[in-house]
């Protein structure tokens, strides 16, 4: 599972609507349709870049560094 930041509004599998700037946790299969979409975006993308656990900005990251 991966906890990533939406970039755009997103409704998941079970119906559960997600505001964009949430943080959602996702599996590897569902990320990659997130990112294909736009609704996720990381480094280099139009948005602000995901920090990530070993990103620059680490201020910025909410989660687990390991």
């Amino acid at each position: 599972m991966v906890y990533v930041r939406l970039a755009k509004d997103w409704t998941d599998g079970n119906g559960t609507k997600h505001s964009a700037g949430d943080m959602v946790d996702v599996d590897a299969a569902t990320l990659a349709e997130l990112e294909a979409s736009g609704i996720v975006e990381g480094p280099g993308g139009s948005t602000e870049a995901w920090p990530g656990p070993t990103g620059g900005d680490t201020d910025a990251w909410p989660g687990p560094t390991v």
